[in-house]
């Protein structure tokens, strides 16, 4: 049976996988790998079926050991790393499967000074601790209760900033963000939302909580055109993806949402932008070409948010929807994003038009491949004749006109492959080529 315990977080389906014991033994693990006897620590859910009873579980693990659990209630990521923040707790824990599908359940855990736990930085002994079912167990422990909604959608308003009024239309996918919506909307003037699947169901009924494949944007394709939207959103599960469809229908890849959002910071200050390497050559060509310093990081958010920490960039852009702020804690929120995107295209006659001229190379997008060996896989690529190797994050392979990215994915039994070109033609050639070598 697959192991829940991810690079980045926990996840695994419910109760297969992960059940109310387990997550009882997470958050007893938790409370002592963070050292957090006595301390306040926050702790939320997603809208999920399992939701409830994984975060009382997790929440009885943490107050045995003598932690003071601050109860956010049902809240989107981003806006549990706000209320962190705005409570001044020793980090958190959201009881959330991000945009995984109905079936699964998960944890994503935040320690003391907001910092990322995952592999190499106390997941290891999390689970150790929880597989063992080492229980400690302290006096003091209790439950406070916190509403942080509102002042997330007051830190959240300001930032919009349109130069025209738009109409949007928002699919939810029946994950949380329709709850976040139902603060934050009335606070945007000039910005019509039409909502669609709204209405927090942890079954997803209509198509899974994740923009990031397209077979879960025609209903939001059609109501763009058929409203006459300037463009629409989608969000995931959790809140901290967001994806956008321009006002033709068409899918914007996160990648040119990134360089959008470039091109909004640099306009504000000259310095570092950084980006996930799987993006698109024309992310890095632009950052340069508007005065900045492109950063290129490894994929997954601790690396990232180490990034922005070091360098000082304002922004960075993740090829999987996330965006991370330096003016948001240095973190991700999916929310924050379509702000700041709806006032980038309020500036344009369209979001196409504003696509088209860095749209300037052909994107395989990340395709995923089942292997026996991956690192017998990566030395395939390594070999490949003439091209310039770089290891970043799995093997980086630059052929002149062409250049593909290999990985193993961190959170699934797969190696991920990005390819880029100059045309089409050559790109689906190189992505027939590099799949054989992949699968060989």
């Amino acid at each position: 049976m697959p192991d829940p315990f991810k690079a980045y977080d926990i996840r695994g389906v419910y109760p297969d996988q992960l059940d109310e014991d387990l997550a009882y033994h997470i958050g007893n693990a938790i409370a002592q790998v963070l050292k957090l006897e006595g301390k306040r620590f926050a702790v939320g859910r997603d809208m999920r079926v399992s939701g409830p009873a994984l975060k009382q579980a997790l929440i009885r693990g943490l107050i045995d050991a003598g932690v003071i659990v601050v109860d956010c209630g049902m809240l989107s990521t981003p806006a549990l790393t706000f209320a962190m923040h705005h409570l001044d707790t020793a980090g958190g824990a959201q009881v959330t499967a991000s945009h995984n599908p109905s079936e699964y359940g998960g944890v994503k855990i935040t320690a003391p000074g907001f910092k990322p736990v995952s592999s190499g930085t106390g997941m290891e002994e999390i689970e150790a601790l929880s597989r063992a079912k080492t229980v400690v167990k302290a006096a003091g422990g209790g439950m406070e209760e916190a509403l942080t909604l509102d002042a997330y959608a007051n830190f959240l308003a300001p930032w919009l900033k349109l130069s025209r009024p738009l109409t949007v239309v928002v699919d939810g996918g029946n994950g949380i963000i329709g709850t976040m919506f139902q603060h934050l909307a009335a606070k945007l003037p000039g910005l019509t939302i039409i909502p669609q699947y709204f209405d927090p169901d942890g079954r997803f009924p209509f198509h899974d909580a994740n923009p990031l494949k397209n077979e879960n944007l025609p209903d939001l394709q059609k109501r763009v055109v058929a409203t006459g939207a300037d463009f629409g959103a989608a969000f995931d599960g959790d809140g901290d993806r967001c994806a956008l469809v321009d006002e033709l229908g068409q899918i914007v890849t996160c990648d040119m949402t990134t360089a959008l959002l470039a091109k909004y910071y640099l306009a504000k200050e000259k310095g570092p932008i950084a980006y996930d390497l799987r993006s698109s050559q024309a992310v890095p060509e632009l950052i340069t070409e508007l005065g900045g310093t492109p950063i290129e990081t490894r994929v997954g958010h601790s690396f990232i948010k180490a990034t922005l920490k070091e360098t000082g960039a304002a922004f960075a852009g993740e090829l999987s929807g996330h965006y991370y702020f330096r003016d948001f804690y240095g973190a991700d929120s999916g929310l924050l994003a379509f702000i700041l995107l709806a006032n980038v295209i309020s500036e344009g006659s369209s979001l196409s038009s504003l696509i088209a001229p860095i749209k300037r190379y052909h994107h395989s997008g990340e395709l995923n491949f089942k292997v026996a060996d991956t690192e017998a896989v990566l030395a395939r690529i390594r070999a490949i004749p003439g091209a310039e190797i770089s290891e970043l994050d799995g093997v980086t392979a630059r052929c002149g006109e062409w250049w593909c990215n290999v990985r193993a994915s961190n959170t699934e039994p797969v190696c991920r492959l990005n390819l880029e070109a100059k045309d089409a033609k050559l790109m689906e050639a190189k992505v027939a080529e590099i799949s054989a070598l992949i699968s060989k």
